[in-house]
């Protein structure tokens, strides 16, 4: 029998302008960041794969992406994009969609102005630099990996820090990892930059950052 899954999560915060969902092509959705975590895509896809078909058909129609709409009509998913990709490698062609708000008739400067007022964008690239709208990518498939959202969502699995509803948190998270531990300890010794994660989190330094737990 399939377990429950737990990769179906969409965040409470996010309202939906309206109360219907939207079939779309995966191929055709926006993201609206530059990285993510290729480890937490990996584990989406292993829990993915463990669901019969039968699971996966059911929980593809009660799940949604929260998306804006954009110039041009395009959608702009602002929530999931690990998910995303992992169904994208797992061959899943459609999703549903929710749209919270209409900015179609925004000029893109404008648009892209909007969509980070509301914290709906993270323009940053896998390394944490700054990055322009011009820079994201046009597909899922297109997100880079950034192994420092890696560490900050296993350190978070194992008790550095709660989970938190700001957008981007786990984001802030890396960047503070970013500073303190090396990319090589990251990429041959995950679990070793896991240990070290969970006492820089408990860091004084670190108590500006959401989830922060005080000890």
């Amino acid at each position: 029998m399939d377990q429950p899954t737990t990769i179906w999560q969409t965040s409470d915060t996010m309202t939906p302008l309206h109360h219907h969902t939207i079939h779309a092509k995966l191929a055709d959705l926006l993201p609206t960041q530059g990285a993510i975590g290729f480890v937490e895509v990996s584990q989406k896809r292993a829990e993915w794969q463990r669901l019969s078909k039968k699971m996966r058909k059911a929980l593809i129609s009660q799940h949604w992406f929260p998306s804006v709409l954009g110039p041009q009509g395009r959608y702009y998913i602002v929530d999931h994009h690990h998910l995303g990709m992992a169904l994208h490698e797992e061959g899943q062609e459609t999703v549903l969609l929710t749209v919270l708000k209409d900015l179609s008739w925004l000029d893109v400067d404008t648009f892209w102005r909007v969509m980070e007022f509301h914290q709906w964008a993270h323009l940053y690239s896998e390394t944490g630099k700054r990055i322009s709208f011009h820079q994201l990518p046009s597909h899922v498939s297109a997100l880079k990996d950034d192994p420092y959202r890696s560490l900050a969502g296993l350190a978070r699995k194992a008790g550095a820090f709660a989970k938190d509803v700001t957008p981007f948190s786990e984001f802030l998270w890396a960047d503070y990892f970013r500073s303190r531990i090396k990319k090589q300890q990251l990429l041959h010794a995950m679990d070793d930059a896991v240990a070290l994660a969970l006492n820089l989190a408990k860091d004084s330094q670190a108590r500006y950052l959401p989830g922060f737990v005080q000890t």
